[in-house]
């Protein structure tokens, strides 16, 4: 099993590879320059491996909540990967990819990346006989929700710590905010959960998976 994996939901690159037992990973910050150096970097790694596109069995990539641009830009080149040598892909929540971050205590975890306009993208953990669980749904919320939603004593990490972090420490008592080098998606962790996908046989088609996006009314087309 061979699989490639990209998440770009935030302002860096994670890209990894697993093949022959063995990861390779990069994380790499390009913000406003994924465009040009996405196709790039993905063919450099894959020459560092000694492989080719042709040879990757399955492509996986993050599907948001995130930057819009990055999410399109990602998905779009997985998909055009997939659909050309007819692959699967396999889609993976990028807060789930953000939340094995977190230490394993018996805390709930909660992800909260900066949705920007006063609004947090988020979701809660629980670790459970060693597997991390998804407890709530993924949300977009103002802050007042956020503090009313996980007010007992949660684990926070993730960007939105640098922004609200201090009104969060006040509000929520007990909660423990992770520093910034929790905040972003790894790629380890990105690509073990698309390992486990796979050996679950948890794909989807490249004609159907879709980015998470919890903005509705702006990724609407209207038509006349």
């Amino acid at each position: 099993m061979k699989i490639l994996g990209i998440d770009t939901t935030t302002k860096f690159l994670c890209l990894g590879l697993y093949a022959n037992s063995s990861f390779y990973e990069c994380k790499l910050e390009m913000g406003r320059n994924l465009s040009a150096l996405l196709a790039v970097t993905i063919q450099r790694a894959l020459a560092a491996a000694g492989l080719k596109a042709a040879d990757i069995d399955c492509f996986a990539c993050g599907l948001g909540p995130g930057s819009f641009t990055g999410m399109r830009i990602g998905l779009a080149t997985i998909k055009g990967l997939s659909i050309v040598r007819n692959k699967p892909v396999i889609g993976i929540p990028s807060l789930d990819i953000l939340a094995k971050n977190a230490p394993e205590k018996d805390s709930l975890i909660v992800t909260a990346l900066d949705a920007r306009r006063g609004l947090i993208y988020c979701c809660s953990y629980k670790n459970e006989r060693g597997t991390l669980r998804r407890k709530s749904e993924y949300a977009l919320l103002t802050l007042d929700e956020f503090i009313k939603k996980f007010n007992r004593h949660p684990l926070i990490l993730g960007d939105a710590v640098s922004v609200y972090g201090d009104k969060i420490s006040s509000a929520i008592k007990g909660a423990c905010l992770l520093d910034k080098d929790y905040w972003f998606p790894e790629t380890h962790n990105l690509m073990e959960l698309a390992l486990e996908k796979a050996r679950a046989k948890k794909f989807t088609s490249s004609l159907t998976v879709k980015p998470i996006y919890l903005y509705p009314k702006e990724c609407q087309i209207k038509t006349r």
